[in-house]
């Protein structure tokens, strides 16, 4: 039992020195892509990053594992034709407030 558990951790550092080593420049561009566009789907990002599916999902699944981005699995119907994908966003990260006017807070306590 503790020698797979191990192995596990020496996987994790190998694909994080991987990563690290061949993947900076694309988490880099999905990270600011979403920054930019908030959440959207990972086939949406690979066509705007310029990047495979392929390495936008494993890009993606090591900045879930790293808690910077919150990824979750969706399927969706389309004019009757299922899409499969990952829906993704920055975690932590609040969008500013849109500009004009806010209604007043209305109290209940009156």
């Amino acid at each position: 039992m503790r020698m797979r558990r191990n192995e596990g951790v020496v996987g994790y550092i190998l694909l994080t020195i991987l990563g690290t080593a061949f993947g900076n420049e694309s988490m880099d561009g999905i990270l600011q892509y979403l920054k930019t566009h908030g959440e959207r789907l990972d086939t949406e990002i690979a066509e705007a990053v310029g990047v495979s599916l392929a390495n936008v999902r494993q890009s993606l699944s090591e900045l879930t594992a790293k808690g910077e981005v919150i990824s979750c699995h969706l399927i969706r119907f389309e004019q009757g034709i299922k899409i499969e994908g990952m829906s993704c966003r920055l975690a932590g990260f609040t969008p500013p407030a849109a500009p004009g006017r806010k209604s007043k807070a209305q109290s209940t306590l009156s």
